[in-house]
């Protein structure tokens, strides 16, 4: 029986990538220079550190052209409100992997919604979406695409 599973996955690689290209041009860069302006992370935490509410600001836009660029969408990237304390201003960033079970239950409920003949089941951080047909994958697979979620969905493992 023709199946797939529906991931909300990032590059981990491609992230740390990022990270650092952030870095060196934050150290090149002439109106940081000596702001120890910084981004930090814990795992998929992002916190982004600068002196000033503006350079947090100038720093997030720095890391959401570096991801764009490494090909990790800016849809799994949330970010919360800037926190000034004292001489300096931090924002958290997430960057959301896998699919919690709200999300996938949204998932699931939109595919029996739509009439089509096909099994969604939640597995973990993940979808499986069986069919009879493959034609009827495909058409799941393009209204996930058409429901323009919260977050980025990849398609893996048909199997036929």
């Amino acid at each position: 029986m023709p199946s797939f599973d529906v991931v909300s996955e990032i590059n981990r690689h491609e992230l740390g990538n990022a990270l650092d290209q952030t870095a060196r041009e934050v150290a090149t860069r002439f109106d940081f220079k000596g702001s120890g302006a910084r981004v930090e992370q814990n795992e998929l935490a992002l916190t982004l550190v600068a002196p000033s509410e503006f350079q947090v600001r100038q720093l997030l836009d720095i890391l959401k052209a570096r991801l764009a660029r490494r090909g990790i969408d800016l849809a799994a990237l949330k970010v919360e409100d800037v926190v000034v304390s004292g001489s300096e201003a931090r924002q958290a960033a997430l960057v959301r992997e896998g699919l919690d079970s709200d999300f996938a239950r949204k998932v699931v409920r939109l595919i029996k919604e739509s009439g089509l003949r096909v099994q969604a089941q939640i597995q973990d951080r993940q979808v499986r979406v069986t069919g009879k047909k493959r034609d009827d994958l495909q058409a799941v697979i393009a209204l996930l695409r058409a429901a323009k979620l919260e977050l980025p969905l990849q398609y893996v493992n048909f199997r036929d």
